[in-house]
C-alpha cells in the first residue's frame, strides 16, 4: 500500500453500561480498567504503526484527550451525533489535512490482546484494492446477544464481501448466527476517505458531506440526524468487506465483561474484601467488602455505588437514561 496509514481514534462516547466508574465528565475510555493506562491511551499506543494519528472526541472532552493522548492529533466533532456523523465529519477533515490515504477507525474503550498490527494493515489494503468499505471481523467466542453480526459472502481469499450486516440477535438466532460462521461486527472499520465519503453521500447523511464541502459543518450537523455509522452507511451499500481478526477482541461493554478478561473466585478491580463470596465483580476507588453473597456486580466510585445482579448488568443503561433524565449522570 503506497499511501499514507492514518489512525482515527472514536472518542467521543460516555461507556453508559459501566457507571459508576463511567461518568460524563470521565467517560469509559479514560479511565484504567485493565492496568495503569487508560484504555484511551492503550487504544492510541496499539495504532502506533500508523504514519498519523488522531481521536476524535466531544468538545467537553478535549482536555482529557490531552491528557491521555498529548502525541495524537485532535478532532473536535461539532456536536454528538453518534458515530455515523461523527465519522464523517472526522474523514473528511482527514482529508483535508492528510490527502489521499487509508483510514483506520478505531474505538478507543475496547480491549485488544495479540497481533493487531497485522489484521489492521490487511484491512486497510483490502480498502485500498477494492475502494470500498471494509470492516474487521472477530470470530465469536460464545453465541452473543449484545454484538451485531456479520453474514461473510464471496471468499476473495483473506478477506470476504459482506453478504448482509444483521443486527443484535435473540438467543436462539445468535446460536444459528455461530454455527453458520457469522463474524462479530468489532465496530473497526479501514477505508479511503473518498471512498467513505462517496458511500456517506448516497445515505441520511448526504446533508452532512454537502455542508462541509460547502465549509459549515455547524449547518451539517443540524441538518442530519444521529446515526451508528452501521445504520447510516455500511447496511446500505454493496462495496462493503470483512477481513477476520487475528486478535482477542472485547468491547467491554459492561461489568460483567470484565469476568472474561480477570480471572479468580471474584473479579476485583480496587481494594475489596471478599468472604464466603463467589463469582462477583468488585470495582471502585475505595475499600468495598463482601460477605455470603454470590454473582454480583459492586462498583463504588466518588459518591457513587452501584449494586445489581450480574445477570442483570446489562440494565445499568436503564439507570443512566433516569440520572440523565434528572441531570444527575
Amino acid at each position: 500500500m503506497h499511501r499514507p496509514l492514518v489512525a482515527l481514534v472514536m472518542a467521543g462516547g460516555t461507556g453508559t453500561r459501566l457507571y459508576p466508574a463511567s461518568r460524563s465528565d470521565r467517560p469509559k475510555q479514560f479511565l484504567p480498567l485493565l492496568g495503569d493506562e487508560s484504555l484511551l491511551a492503550r487504544t492510541v499506543e496499539r495504532a502506533g504503526f500508523a504514519d498519523e494519528t488522531f481521536v476524535c472526541t466531544a468538545a467537553a472532552h478535549v482536555d482529557l484527550v490531552r491528557e491521555h493522548a498529548p502525541e495524537a492529533g485532535l478532532l473536535v466533532e461539532p456536536e454528538p451525533k453518534d458515530t455515523g456523523p461523527a465519522l464523517v465529519y472526522a474523514v473528511h477533515r482527514i482529508r483535508e489535512l492528510v490527502g489521499d490515504c487509508a483510514v483506520l477507525c478505531l474505538p478507543s474503550d475496547h480491549h485488544v490482546a495479540g497481533d493487531f498490527e497485522t489484521t489492521a494493515r490487511c484491512a486497510a489494503s483490502v480498502a485500498v484494492e477494492t475502494e470500498g468499505v471494509v470492516t474487521v471481523g472477530v470470530e465469536p467466542t460464545r453465541p452473543a446477544t449484545g454484538y451485531g453480526y456479520i453474514e461473510p459472502g464471496a471468499d476473495y481469499g483473506g478477506y470476504f464481501g459482506v453478504s448482509r450486516f444483521r443486527e443484535k440477535p435473540d438467543a436462539e438466532t445468535a446460536e444459528r448466527f455461530v454455527d453458520d460462521g457469522f463474524y462479530w461486527n468489532a465496530g473497526l472499520f479501514a477505508w479511503t476517505p473518498d471512498a467513505f465519503l462517496r458511500e456517506a453521500r448516497d445515505s441520511p447523511l448526504s446533508p452532512l458531506v454537502t455542508a462541509l464541502e460547502d465549509g459549515d459543518p455547524e449547518r451539517g450537523f443540524d441538518a442530519v440526524e444521529p446515526a451508528s455509522v452501521d445504520y447510516a452507511v455500511l447496511e446500505r451499500t454493496d462495496e462493503a468487506y470483512v477481513v477476520p481478526a487475528g486478535f482477542e477482541w472485547d468491547d467491554l461493554g459492561s461489568w460483567d465483561a470484565l469476568e472474561r478478561l480477570v480471572s479468580g473466585k471474584n473479579v476485583v478491580l480496587g481494594d475489596a474484601l471478599t468472604v464466603d463470596a463467589g463469582g462477583n465483580v468488585v470495582a471502585g476507588d475505595k475499600h468495598v467488602t463482601l460477605v455470603g453473597v454470590d454473582d454480583l456486580v459492586v462498583a463504588a466510585y466518588d459518591d457513587r455505588v452501584l449494586v445489581v445482579p450480574k445477570s442483570d448488568a446489562q440494565r445499568v443503561r436503564e439507570v443512566v437514561a433516569r440520572l440523565r433524565d434528572d441531570d444527575l449522570f
